[in-house]
């Protein structure tokens, strides 16, 4: 199996191993950055909280991903789809291929501050 692909198989990533990125504390000020980053860096066009728009909703992402495969996904967006099973899955189901923004390592980590402000101030219910 591997890669996770067949019929009904949840895909793994190595980038995805690990306590998911809601455990940690949520740093307030990279947070707030990373609400300035997500709305000027167009991530709203796409994304959103409870809604899906174009890409994958994002409400509950920092409970169901580790902080480090976001911060890939965010950076290299077009190396994850051809390398990580999780993204790979993504792309199928929503068919929108994630646009390299060009972020830098930073501000990747105060998006991410920014995801997990938001997981804590709408819990995700356990399935």
């Amino acid at each position: 199996t591997g890669d996770g692909a067949g019929p009904g198989a949840k895909a793994t990533s190595p980038f995805d191993t690990g306590p998911r990125a809601a455990e940690s504390p949520v740093d307030q000020t990279l947070a707030a950055q990373g609400e300035t980053l997500f709305k000027s860096k167009t991530c709203s066009t796409c994304h959103g909280f409870g809604i899906r728009i174009t890409g994958p909703d994002l409400k509950g992402v920092a409970q169901r991903r580790s902080a480090v495969w976001m911060e890939q996904q965010m950076l290299h967006p077009d190396v994850m789809t051809k390398q990580d099973p999780i993204a790979r899955e993504l792309l199928g189901q929503y068919a929108v291929q994630m646009p390299n923004l060009m972020l830098k390592p930073e501000e990747a980590k105060a998006l991410i501050e920014f995801l997990k402000k938001k997981d804590a101030m709408e819990p995700t219910p356990a399935k």
